[in-house]
C-alpha cells in the first residue's frame, strides 16, 4: 500500500474513532482530571466532615484501633475488615475500611490521640469515590469497566494514528505553531493539532494502562508471558490450633525491620483464618501516595512470607507496577500531576476541534 493510501486509511480510522468514542473519552479524561488529586481530596472531605486533629504528645495504638472498631461493627454483620490505614499527617486520623456483601466501601475514622470514633462515610458516598467508579466503570460494575477499557484501548490508537498524521513531520517547527490570526477553520486545526501533540503520549499512557487495569485477567498473563517472568502464587498464614494470632503491633514490628526506612501506609485485616497480614509501605523514591512495597506475615507466627520491593521485581512485576505512576502522572512530583490534570482536559478539547473539522469537512 503506498504512503498516501495508507495515510487516508490512518485518517479515516482517527476521524471516526474519535466521533464514536469521543464523548466519553471526554468524560473520563475530566473524572481522571479530579482523580489526579484524589489524596488531597479525601482528606479535605474529612477534615470538613470531622474537623481537624489536633496533634499530641502520642498516638494510640494500632491494637487500640483493632479493637474500637470491632467494637463499633457488633451490631453490623454485613460489614467485613478490609485494612486499617495509619494516619498520613499528625493532623488525620485512622481510618478502618470495611466491605459489605455487594463490595461497598465504609470508612470508620478514629481519632488517632483519643481513640474515640469520630465518624462514618458510608456505602461509598464520598464525592472522591464516586468520581473514581464513574472514572473506571460508569457506575455500571463490570459492563461499565467493560466499556471504559474498550475506550482506553480506542483511545491508544486514536492517539498513535493523530501523531502519525502530525503535520509536524514535514515541518517540524509549524507542528506546534497556531496562526491565531488566520481563518476561524486554521485556527481550529493548528489548536487540535498542537494540543494532541502535547498529550498525545501522556494520553496514551494513561488510556492503554486503564485498559490494562480492566481487563487485567487478559493482560498481565501477556504480559508475564511477554517478560518470561512468573505470577506470583498466593500467601497464607500456617494455623495454629489453640494459638491465637499476633497482636497488629507485633507484626508492625517485624515489617519494619525490614523497611526500615518506609513508612507505613496500611495494615490488611485478615477474613479468613489462613489470611497472611499484608503491610503496604512507601519508601523514600515511591511517588504513589499509597507506596508500592510491603510485606506479608504469618499471623500466627509472624514468619516473614514475601516481600515486595519496588527496587528489587521481576520485569513482568516492574511494569505493571510502572503502570499506577504512569497512569496517576505521580512519577515526576506535584509539577507532573498538576500537568496531568490538563493532559484530562485535552480530549475535550481534541473532541470539539476535531468535531468541528468533521463538520467543516461535511458543509
Amino acid at each position: 500500500m503506498k504512503l498516501r493510501k495508507f495515510t487516508n486509511v490512518v485518517f479515516i480510522l482517527h476521524r471516526y474513532i474519535g466521533l464514536t468514542v469521543g464523548f466519553l473519552v471526554v468524560f473520563i479524561g475530566l473524572t481522571g482530571s479530579l482523580l489526579v488529586f484524589k489524596p488531597e481530596i479525601e482528606q479535605f472531605i474529612v477534615n470538613q466532615k470531622f474537623g481537624s486533629v489536633t496533634p499530641q504528645e502520642k498516638m494510640i495504638s494500632i491494637n487500640r484501633v483493632l479493637e474500637t472498631a470491632k467494637s463499633a461493627i457488633e451490631n453490623r454483620p454485613d460489614l467485613t475488615f478490609d485494612s486499617i490505614r495509619l494516619p498520613p499527617k499528625p493532623t488525620l486520623p485512622y481510618q478502618v475500611q470495611f466491605f459489605d456483601a455487594t463490595n461497598q466501601l465504609t470508612r470508620l475514622y478514629i481519632h488517632p490521640y483519643t481513640g474515640k470514633i469520630m465518624g462514618w462515610i458510608e456505602s461509598d458516598s464520598s464525592i472522591e469515590r464516586v468520581i473514581l467508579k464513574l472514572h473506571y466503570g460508569l457506575l455500571a460494575d463490570r459492563t461499565g469497566e467493560i466499556i471504559v477499557g474498550i475506550s482506553g484501548l480506542l483511545l491508544s490508537i486514536l492517539s498513535l494514528s493523530g501523531l502519525f498524521l502530525w503535520s509536524g513531520w514535514r515541518k517540524f517547527i509549524a507542528g506546534f505553531k497556531i496562526k491565531w490570526d488566520a481563518h476561524p477553520k486554521r485556527v481550529n486545526f493548528d489548536v487540535h493539532k498542537v494540543t494532541g501533540i502535547i498529550t498525545t503520549v501522556f494520553i496514551t499512557l494513561t488510556a492503554f494502562t486503564g485498559f490494562c487495569w480492566n481487563f487485567s485477567d487478559l493482560s498481565y498473563p501477556v504480559i508475564y508471558a511477554a517478560t518470561f517472568s512468573s505470577e506470583l502464587p498466593e500467601v497464607t498464614s500456617k494455623v495454629i490450633p489453640g494459638k491465637s494470632p499476633l497482636q497488629l503491633s507485633e507484626l508492625l514490628e517485624k515489617s519494619n525491620t525490614v523497611f526500615s526506612n518506609a513508612t507505613t501506609f496500611s495494615v490488611s485485616i485478615p477474613s479468613k483464618p489462613d489470611d497472611a497480614v499484608y503491610i503496604r509501605k512507601k519508601q523514600a523514591h515511591e511517588t504513589m501516595f499509597y507506596g508500592q512495597s510491603g510485606v506479608y506475615l504469618d499471623r500466627y507466627s509472624g514468619k516473614l512470607l514475601r516481600v515486595i520491593d519496588s527496587h528489587k521485581q521481576s520485569l513482568g512485576d516492574s511494569i505493571i507496577a510502572a503502570f499506577e505512576p504512569l497512569h496517576y502522572g505521580t512519577f515526576g512530583g506535584f509539577t507532573t500531576r498538576v500537568f496531568y490534570a490538563f493532559v484530562g482536559l485535552a480530549p475535550l478539547i481534541l473532541f470539539v476541534t476535531g468535531f468541528i473539522m468533521w463538520w467543516y469537512s461535511k458543509k
